[in-house]
């Protein structure tokens, strides 16, 4: 058998043992196993975009009265509004970007346009022609004149940021050139844009329970005994561990994630440095209690979670008894806080009934949920903040509404006598509100994630 034989059968051979090996990992892969190749992706998110113009827009205009919705975008400088109306293709608006949305009204489709030099997807249809008409403006204003719109809402918001997408320039250039008459009919967008963020379609709700347990799963597999070694693995190990594997899977986080450390010493639970993403590099140790803050984005939908796991000390076969009822703790602050869900209530009222019912009943709570979707953290009522415990100015008095989600983020101090001191249970799970009771989307934690080392 001469040499060049000899190495095509070669080359054969480790592309056959490759290929196996790779058909091994999928089958054992579980977690990647659930995500979509990137073409599956672009149609569902597709899919799912322009269902939502035909179910989810409709109505969040028509109870806010608007007949039309301008939103405005220079390619690198993306309106936080226009990055959820691109089709999956498109990764930034091009050039200069102008999505118009009109609703003729008599419960007719809306419709939508694009005073572009092309379509933007299947909702969007080009309505400009350069060729003829040089001024991209003037194209907008003639579209304008022919709608004749009542209400002309445009993306100024002073309190919700992702509402407040339409740069100074581009508001300059827009007024200049509208006819005089429509000048007192444009409008601050913010109520049709924070009602498009914040509400899920039917669609989304039934991927969302996907994207959740996709994230809880790499929470998992993080703290593990296959990747903790305690006395020789450090948060930072762990949180380094997360970013890698969210690349493997071919997902990306909204947020650096952090692992911090509670254990049996007399340091006290500081609220910022668990949060701070310049925290210590800290050693794992057995008897240690691990906190995790990890999010994902996939399918255009985000997740935002923290739970714990315990770390077994030597001959040490489950988790000791004060860590579950302390678990419980924050789980039954949980459930006061989603009881407290409702049509019509502001954030304010709930963050206020919930710490006022939670210290009734002997709890020390802390409060600060916020919106999820297309965001990690979403526009709509907030609920409390780590700061502001008595109430948050305006965004907490924006009223709840159906079909939205939210990040259930609170902790409870809670006074361990073995330890002889207070430690913090932090809990984050994304949860549902369908206008009747509000539901985990994934189911939350309620058991300590356990890592038996030593097995």
């Amino acid at each position: 058998m001469n040499r060049k034989i000899r190495t095509v059968i070669y080359f054969i051979l480790v592309f056959i043992i490759t290929a196996c090996q790779n058909s091994i990992y999928d089958k054992t892969d579980n977690v990647k196993n659930q995500i979509l190749p990137m073409r599956e992706r672009a149609l569902l998110r597709n899919k799912i975009l322009k269902d939502r113009f035909a179910t989810v827009l409709p109505q969040i205009m028509r109870r806010n009265k608007i007949d039309m919705w301008i939103i405005i975008a220079r390619e690198y400088n993306e309106d936080p509004i226009i990055r959820t109306m691109l089709p999956a293709t498109w990764l930034n608006a091009r050039r200069r970007t102008i999505l118009v949305v009109f609703d003729p009204g008599n419960k007719q489709p809306l419709e939508g346009y694009a005073i572009a030099r092309y379509d933007v997807g299947e909702i969007f249809v080009k309505s400009w022609d350069p060729e003829k008409q040089l001024d991209q403006y003037a194209a907008l204003s003639d579209l304008i004149a022919r709608k004749n719109p009542n209400k002309i809402a445009i993306n100024k918001s002073e309190y919700f940021a992702q509402a407040d997408g339409l740069t100074a320039i581009e508001n300059d250039l827009f007024l200049k050139s509208l006819p005089k008459k429509y000048i007192n009919k444009v409008i601050s967008a913010e109520q049709v844009a924070v009602g498009w963020l914040e509400t899920r379609s039917k669609i989304e709700m039934e991927i969302y329970p996907q994207i959740c347990k996709i994230a809880h799963d790499i929470i998992k597999e993080g703290f593990s005994a296959a990747n903790i070694k305690p006395g020789i693995t450090t948060t930072d190990d762990i949180v380094w561990w997360y970013r890698e594997r969210i690349r493997e899977l071919k997902l990306i986080t909204w947020f650096h994630p952090t692992v911090d450390i509670q254990r049996n010493n007399q340091q006290s639970f500081d609220f910022l440095s668990s949060f701070s993403k310049s925290k210590p590099d800290n050693l794992i140790l057995p008897g240690d209690l691990l906190h995790v803050d990890f999010g994902i984005t996939y399918l255009g939908l985000n997740t935002d979670t923290q739970q714990h796991a315990y770390v077994f000390m030597p001959n040490e076969s489950k988790t000791p008894e004060y860590l579950k009822t302390a678990l419980k703790t924050g789980n039954r602050l949980q459930d006061i806080l989603t009881d407290q869900f409702e049509t019509g209530k502001t954030g304010n009222q709930m963050l206020r009934a919930t710490i006022s019912k939670a210290k009734n009943e002997g709890i020390n709570p802390q409060i600060y949920t916020h919106p999820i979707g297309y965001y990690g953290h979403g526009s709509g009522p907030t609920i409390g903040m780590w700061d502001k415990q008595n109430g948050v100015p305006v965004n907490g008095d924006y009223p709840l509404y159906p079909n939205t989600a939210y990040s259930i983020e609170l902790n409870a101090k809670v006074f361990i006598k073995e330890w002889n001191k207070e430690i913090a249970i932090m809990l984050e799970e994304d949860a549902f509100f369908d206008g009747d009771e509000c539901r985990y989307i994934d189911p939350r934690q309620t058991i300590m994630i356990e890592i038996d080392w030593e097995n």
